[in-house]
């Protein structure tokens, strides 16, 4: 079980690649039932698409169960995972919220249904410079700095109205994923 969630936390790293993350105490939005499979209206093969070049990359396998993912190359090694204790997806208003267990943070990524074929994959960017997204989260929300091993947590524990309303101004960005043709 173990292994698996190492290769869940590389895989999503891979995607958003961070030493620095926006964690929660509890899969989020607190309160929310979890699904027991994702639905099928977003099961499916997508590509990773850079914003910048346009260039398509990794490939993500959406299934009832979990998702698995492909390199670019199209080799299977990237990893799966199933919905479990330590994955979690909750369904709310436009979002899928993706909660990852790392020790005991709850780490979150959105998936957002753009249309039937684009999915954008966001997250609380940390990686500037001018470390403006934390100070602009730290006057909405109280912050708490947990550092463990290499990485360092900033911990909030919103409100689902608070959840929302930083997803409404913005604080969550990220890829597109697109759908790629059935054969």
């Amino acid at each position: 079980m173990r292994s698996g969630f190492i290769i869940l936390c590389c895989c999503w790293a891979l995607l958003l690649l961070s030493c620095q993350e926006v964690s929660f105490t509890k899969a989020q939005p607190a309160g929310v039932a979890a699904l027991r499979q994702l639905p099928q209206s977003i099961c499916g093969e997508y590509q990773i698409r850079d914003n910048t070049t346009g260039e398509m990359g990794d490939t993500i396998i959406i299934e009832p169960w979990g998702y698995r993912t492909k390199d670019a190359a199209g080799k299977d090694w990237l990893g799966a995972a199933h919905l479990s204790d330590t994955l979690v997806v909750k369904q709310y208003e436009n979002y899928f919220f993706i909660n990852f267990k790392e020790g005991d943070q709850w780490i979150l990524r959105l998936l957002k249904v753009k249309s039937p074929n684009v999915l954008t994959l966001m997250s609380i960017n940390l990686e500037t410079e001018t470390g403006e997204q934390l100070q602009r989260l730290n006057k909405k929300l109280k912050v708490k700095k947990i550092e463990q091993d290499d990485y360092v947590f900033y911990q909030i524990n919103p409100t689902p109205a608070q959840l929302m309303s930083l997803i409404k101004e913005d604080y969550f960005t990220g890829l597109e994923l697109w759908r790629k043709p059935s054969n």
